[in-house]
């Protein structure tokens, strides 16, 4: 099942209910809250508090991405806020099978998380433990990056990873997708594409949501 997964990071947040309301009615499938603390990445964004404000604009699932070190320390705070998908760095994980057990724990999924240049093998040992693993197709920490085209053939070899140990995870990608490149992201086997610019950038993110899902379903249907 492919899911569109708007990315808040681009959005008015002096509109962000309404601009969520949108992206939903244009048929998102989850909400993507990009977490970040001013050191593992050199930004600042949102917190807890307001995930749980989040939480009140919308049914769909909240998709949090921890762009933080020491992720371990907040977990529950994010769990008890609203989240229902929290996914970490495995570069900032120091006991990485210790914290996906814990956000499983808490009731959430739990998704690992690799950097453009963090080679696959990082998740060798951790694969069976997660729910989903995020691709960065960008490095973190802005939105409205380019797309890195490495990141294509990254996917395909972490499916036929995944296939090869007949393990049920999904595969999410985050950075630079627009409508140039959605089909082809897909077609390489992601399930979860994180978008924000594409979503938000446009002017009306319940059309932009819109086009970017029909564009994604074209190659299951060729």
């Amino acid at each position: 099942m492919v899911e569109i997964a708007p990315s808040i990071l681009s959005a008015d947040f002096a509109r962000l209910g309404e601009e969520i309301a949108a992206a939903e009615r244009g048929g998102a499938g989850l909400i993507h809250v990009d977490v970040m603390d001013g050191h593992y990445v050199p930004n600042l964004t949102i917190g807890p508090v307001v995930l749980k404000s989040l939480r009140r604009t919308t049914t769909l699932p909240l998709d949090c991405h921890l762009m933080i070190t020491n992720p371990d320390d907040y977990l529950e705070a994010f769990a008890n806020a609203g989240a229902d998908m929290i996914s970490v760095h495995v570069e900032a994980a120091t006991h990485l099978h210790r914290t996906v057990t814990t956000i499983r724990q808490l009731g959430c999924k739990a998704g690992a998380v690799l950097n453009p240049a963090t080679p696959l093998v990082a998740l060798e040992e951790i694969l069976p433990f997660v729910d989903y693993v995020l691709l960065m197709s960008v490095n973190p920490g802005f939105g409205g990056q380019s797309f890195i085209e490495t990141a294509l053939d990254k996917v395909t070899r972490l499916r036929d990873m995944i296939s090869s140990h007949s393990l049920d995870v999904t595969i999410e990608i985050d950075g630079g997708v627009d409508l140039e490149n959605i089909a082809a992201v897909v077609r390489h086997g992601a399930q979860w594409i994180v978008a924000g610019s594409a979503v938000f950038g446009k002017g009306d993110p319940e059309a932009a949501t819109r086009a970017l899902r029909q564009q994604a379903l074209q190659p299951l249907s060729v």
